[in-house]
Protein backbone atom coordinates (compact mmCIF):
# COMPACT_ATOMS: atom_id res chain seq x y z
CA UNK A 1 0.00 0.00 0.00
CA UNK A 2 1.31 3.46 -1.50
CA UNK A 3 1.80 6.43 1.37
CA UNK A 4 -1.29 8.50 -0.06
CA UNK A 5 -3.54 5.04 0.25
CA UNK A 6 -2.73 4.94 4.21
CA UNK A 7 -3.38 8.72 4.34
CA UNK A 8 -6.73 8.22 2.17
CA UNK A 9 -8.08 5.16 4.42
CA UNK A 10 -7.24 7.38 7.43
CA UNK A 11 -10.01 10.27 6.51
CA UNK A 12 -8.92 14.03 6.77
CA UNK A 13 -7.45 15.02 9.94
CA UNK A 14 -9.49 16.63 13.04
CA UNK A 15 -8.39 20.05 13.94
CA UNK A 16 -7.98 19.24 17.38
CA UNK A 17 -6.08 16.44 16.74
CA UNK A 18 -3.24 17.64 14.45
CA UNK A 19 -0.35 17.00 16.35
CA UNK A 20 0.70 14.26 19.10
CA UNK A 21 0.37 16.98 21.81
CA UNK A 22 -3.65 16.85 21.55
CA UNK A 23 -5.33 15.82 24.75
CA UNK A 24 -8.63 13.63 24.79
CA UNK A 25 -11.77 14.55 25.87
CA UNK A 26 -13.73 12.63 28.24
CA UNK A 27 -16.30 11.86 25.86
CA UNK A 28 -13.29 10.48 23.42
CA UNK A 29 -12.43 7.83 26.28
CA UNK A 30 -14.70 5.46 25.07
CA UNK A 31 -13.30 5.45 21.99
CA UNK A 32 -11.14 1.96 20.73
CA UNK A 33 -7.60 3.59 19.47
CA UNK A 34 -5.78 1.81 16.88
CA UNK A 35 -2.14 2.66 16.37
CA UNK A 36 -0.81 2.82 12.90
CA UNK A 37 2.78 2.50 11.83
CA UNK A 38 4.03 3.10 8.30
CA UNK A 39 7.64 2.60 7.31
CA UNK A 40 7.36 2.17 3.44
CA UNK A 41 8.63 -1.62 2.77
CA UNK A 42 9.57 -2.74 6.50
CA UNK A 43 6.69 -2.04 8.83
CA UNK A 44 3.24 -1.41 7.60
CA UNK A 45 -0.42 -0.95 9.46
CA UNK A 46 -3.02 0.40 8.25
CA UNK A 47 -7.17 0.33 8.66
CA UNK A 48 -8.87 -1.44 5.25
CA UNK A 49 -12.50 -0.81 6.20
CA UNK A 50 -14.18 1.36 9.16
CA UNK A 51 -15.45 4.16 10.09
CA UNK A 52 -13.00 6.35 11.98
CA UNK A 53 -14.57 8.54 14.51
CA UNK A 54 -11.36 10.58 15.31
CA UNK A 55 -7.43 10.52 14.42
CA UNK A 56 -4.06 11.66 15.74
CA UNK A 57 -1.13 11.95 14.13
CA UNK A 58 1.84 11.25 16.50
CA UNK A 59 4.97 11.16 13.82
CA UNK A 60 5.25 11.39 10.46
CA UNK A 61 4.76 7.22 10.07
CA UNK A 62 2.32 6.71 13.49
CA UNK A 63 -1.09 7.81 13.37
CA UNK A 64 -4.15 6.97 15.79
CA UNK A 65 -7.44 6.31 14.55
CA UNK A 66 -9.92 5.90 16.97
CA UNK A 67 -13.87 4.03 16.50
CA UNK A 68 -17.06 4.39 18.48
CA UNK A 69 -18.78 1.83 20.27
CA UNK A 70 -20.15 -0.73 17.89
CA UNK A 71 -17.64 -0.02 14.71
CA UNK A 72 -16.51 -2.88 12.65
CA UNK A 73 -13.09 -2.63 11.05
CA UNK A 74 -10.40 -4.19 9.69
CA UNK A 75 -6.98 -3.44 10.87
CA UNK A 76 -3.30 -4.91 8.67
CA UNK A 77 -0.55 -5.61 9.83
CA UNK A 78 2.51 -6.46 7.50
CA UNK A 79 6.33 -6.77 8.23
CA UNK A 80 9.33 -7.62 6.27
CA UNK A 81 12.68 -8.04 6.06
CA UNK A 82 15.38 -8.24 3.67
CA UNK A 83 14.11 -11.73 2.38
CA UNK A 84 10.46 -10.91 2.26
CA UNK A 85 7.44 -11.00 4.63
CA UNK A 86 7.69 -11.96 8.02
CA UNK A 87 5.11 -11.67 9.79
CA UNK A 88 1.30 -10.61 8.36
CA UNK A 89 -2.10 -10.37 9.97
CA UNK A 90 -5.54 -9.33 9.31
CA UNK A 91 -8.05 -8.78 12.06
CA UNK A 92 -11.89 -8.12 11.58
CA UNK A 93 -12.97 -6.74 15.14
CA UNK A 94 -15.54 -4.31 16.65
CA UNK A 95 -15.18 -1.67 19.13
CA UNK A 96 -16.40 -2.67 22.43
CA UNK A 97 -17.87 0.00 24.48
CA UNK A 98 -16.80 0.52 28.13
CA UNK A 99 -17.23 -2.04 30.56
CA UNK A 100 -18.06 -5.06 27.78
CA UNK A 101 -15.84 -7.87 27.63
CA UNK A 102 -13.23 -7.60 24.73
CA UNK A 103 -10.00 -9.51 23.56
CA UNK A 104 -6.82 -7.80 23.36
CA UNK A 105 -5.20 -7.28 19.89
CA UNK A 106 -1.55 -5.61 19.16
CA UNK A 107 -1.97 -1.92 18.98
CA UNK A 108 -5.61 -2.21 19.37
CA UNK A 109 -6.38 -0.22 22.97
CA UNK A 110 -8.01 -0.98 24.86
CA UNK A 111 -9.00 -4.07 22.38
CA UNK A 112 -12.39 -5.33 20.47
CA UNK A 113 -14.49 -8.07 19.98
CA UNK A 114 -12.34 -9.64 17.59
CA UNK A 115 -14.77 -11.45 14.62
CA UNK A 116 -12.30 -12.65 12.38
CA UNK A 117 -8.02 -13.33 12.92
CA UNK A 118 -6.45 -14.23 10.10
CA UNK A 119 -2.49 -15.09 9.79
CA UNK A 120 -0.22 -15.60 6.80
CA UNK A 121 -0.18 -13.73 3.70
CA UNK A 122 -1.58 -15.51 1.59
CA UNK A 123 -4.83 -16.36 4.18
CA UNK A 124 -4.97 -12.54 4.57
CA UNK A 125 -5.55 -12.01 0.33
CA UNK A 126 -7.99 -13.88 0.65
CA UNK A 127 -9.71 -12.45 3.30
CA UNK A 128 -8.98 -8.80 1.70
CA UNK A 129 -11.15 -10.94 -1.50
CA UNK A 130 -13.53 -11.25 0.36
CA UNK A 131 -13.72 -7.83 1.88
CA UNK A 132 -13.31 -6.92 -2.21
CA UNK A 133 -16.14 -8.97 -2.74
CA UNK A 134 -18.76 -7.57 -0.25
CA UNK A 135 -18.01 -3.57 -1.26
CA UNK A 136 -18.26 -5.14 -4.97
CA UNK A 137 -22.17 -5.63 -3.80
CA UNK A 138 -22.02 -2.16 -3.13
CA UNK A 139 -22.62 -2.66 0.70
CA UNK A 140 -19.60 -1.39 2.81
CA UNK A 141 -17.51 -3.61 3.95
CA UNK A 142 -17.98 -1.62 7.50
CA UNK A 143 -22.00 -2.15 7.40
CA UNK A 144 -22.34 -6.22 6.64
CA UNK A 145 -22.88 -8.45 9.23
CA UNK A 146 -20.44 -9.53 12.08
CA UNK A 147 -21.69 -13.11 11.31
CA UNK A 148 -20.40 -12.93 7.86
CA UNK A 149 -16.88 -12.02 9.21
CA UNK A 150 -16.87 -14.97 11.80
CA UNK A 151 -17.81 -17.15 8.79
CA UNK A 152 -15.44 -16.01 6.59
CA UNK A 153 -12.71 -16.02 9.18
CA UNK A 154 -13.58 -19.73 10.53
CA UNK A 155 -13.80 -20.96 6.37
CA UNK A 156 -10.38 -18.98 5.67
CA UNK A 157 -8.34 -20.97 8.91
CA UNK A 158 -9.83 -23.96 7.83
CA UNK A 159 -9.09 -23.73 4.26
CA UNK A 160 -12.39 -23.60 2.67
CA UNK A 161 -14.25 -21.34 0.48
CA UNK A 162 -17.01 -19.00 1.66
CA UNK A 163 -19.95 -18.08 1.33
CA UNK A 164 -20.84 -14.86 -1.04
CA UNK A 165 -22.02 -12.05 1.20
CA UNK A 166 -25.50 -10.56 -1.08
CA UNK A 167 -27.99 -7.91 -0.84
CA UNK A 168 -30.29 -10.76 0.37
CA UNK A 169 -28.16 -11.50 3.55
CA UNK A 170 -27.36 -7.57 3.85
CA UNK A 171 -30.98 -7.06 4.31
CA UNK A 172 -32.08 -10.31 6.64
CA UNK A 173 -29.17 -8.97 8.60
CA UNK A 174 -30.46 -5.25 8.90
CA UNK A 175 -34.05 -6.94 9.46
CA UNK A 176 -32.67 -9.18 12.33
CA UNK A 177 -30.59 -6.13 14.22
CA UNK A 178 -33.88 -4.05 13.69
CA UNK A 179 -36.05 -6.64 15.59
CA UNK A 180 -33.35 -7.29 18.41
CA UNK A 181 -33.16 -3.47 19.13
Amino acid sequence: MRRADFEQALGPPLTARRNADAHLSPRDAILTEVEMTWIEGRHEQWIRFGRIAAQRILSRATRVAAFRPGAVFSYVRWTSNDFGTIHSTIAIAAAVAPGEPYSTLPFVRPGAEILARIDGWPKVQKALEAIDAVEATGIDACDAAPDHWRHVGSRIAAGLPFRPYSRDRHTAWLRRRAVES
